[in-house]
C-alpha cells in the first residue's frame, strides 16, 4: 500500500485532582475551548469536549504517529498551565496523575459525541465513580478500585 490512512479515535476522561470540584459552570466553556485548541495546535480534531465540575471527556481524533499517553499529556498540561495564568483563584487547580482511554469506532462517534454534550444532565442521576466503572467495564479493563481514584 503506497499511503498510511488511519481513523483513530478515543473517548479520553480524566478528572480534577483528588475529583475536586474546580471546573465551575461560569468558567467551562472557556476550558473546553482552550482544551480544543491545544487538540489543533497539536495535529488533534477534539470533535467534543464536555464534563462537570470535577473531571472533562474529550472525543479525540489523532494522528498515528501520537501516542495516546502523549495527547492526554498535552491536554492536561497545557491546560493546567493556562488555567493558573487565566484564573488566580484557581492556583491550586491540578489533573488527576491518570485517566481514561478508550477507542471509538466512527460508527460510534454520534453516540460518544452526544453522550458526552449531555454531561450536566448525565451527573444529575450519576457519579462520576459510576460512570467511570461503567466505561472501564464496558471495555473490558480491570482494575483494583483501591487503586482508582488515586
Amino acid at each position: 500500500m503506497a499511503n498510511t490512512y488511519t481513523s483513530l479515535h478515543y473517548h479520553v476522561v480524566f478528572s480534577t485532582k483528588n475529583r475536586h470540584p474546580w471546573i465551575q459552570a461560569d468558567i467551562e466553556q472557556r476550558i473546553w475551548e482552550y482544551l480544543g485548541g491545544i487538540a489543533r495546535q497539536n495535529d488533534m480534531k477534539a470533535l467534543q469536549i464536555g464534563g462537570v465540575e470535577d473531571h472533562v471527556h474529550v472525543v479525540l481524533g489523532a494522528p498515528p504517529t501520537l501516542a495516546v499517553s502523549k495527547a492526554v499529556q498535552l491536554l492536561k498540561g497545557g491546560s493546567s498551565k493556562w488555567i493558573h495564568e487565566t484564573f488566580p483563584p484557581l492556583k491550586g487547580f491540578e489533573w488527576q496523575d491518570g485517566y481514561g482511554a478508550f477507542s471509538v469506532s466512527k460508527s460510534q462517534l454520534p453516540g460518544v459525541i452526544e453522550y458526552i454534550a449531555g454531561q450536566r444532565e448525565h451527573h444529575r442521576v450519576r457519579t462520576f465513580q459510576e460512570e467511570y466503572r461503567a466505561l472501564l467495564e464496558r471495555h473490558g479493563i480491570e482494575y483494583d478500585e483501591r487503586y482508582l481514584w488515586g
